[in-house]
């Protein structure tokens, strides 16, 4: 008994044809996936920016491998979260209470010259008048 498969060949070789045709196609993806990879390189500078900026690149693909390897939504991805938006509100808090410090600054200043000149500009007493 020879079984046989739907076009009357053996199963083997519907085997054998289903595998070769995933062959191709597997080829063709790769293929299609380096030549867009190697378009990408090509237009985000790839290799010039790891000659311009080295320590900058190996800092975003340690990032990239950290984001890809599963960790966005961990501790110490919350962590560090936190301290980027500390880190990023200082120059914000900075100014404000450099501002804030200035007119409490003025305000002690103003009360000094007060204190130390009780004659206002506004209530300056007028010479004797010369006869």
């Amino acid at each position: 008994m020879n079984p046989t498969g739907q076009d009357g060949k053996h199963p083997v070789e519907e085997v054998a044809q289903h595998v070769n045709k995933a062959g191709e196609a597997a080829h063709q993806f790769f293929d299609e996936a380096k030549a867009s990879g190697q378009g990408l390189m090509e237009a985000v500078d790839l290799h010039g920016r790891v000659e311009r900026n080295p320590y900058g690149m190996v800092a975003a693909a340690l990032g990239v491998g950290y984001l890809l390897g599963g960790g966005l939504f961990t501790a110490t991805t919350a962590r560090l979260f936190r301290l980027g938006v500390k880190v990023a509100a200082v120059p914000l808090v900075r100014d404000e209470l450099l501002a804030f410090a200035e007119s409490a600054i003025d305000g002690v200043l103003d009360r000094a010259r007060k204190i130390n000149n009780p004659v206002s500009s506004s209530s300056t007493v007028q010479p004797p008048a010369q006869e």
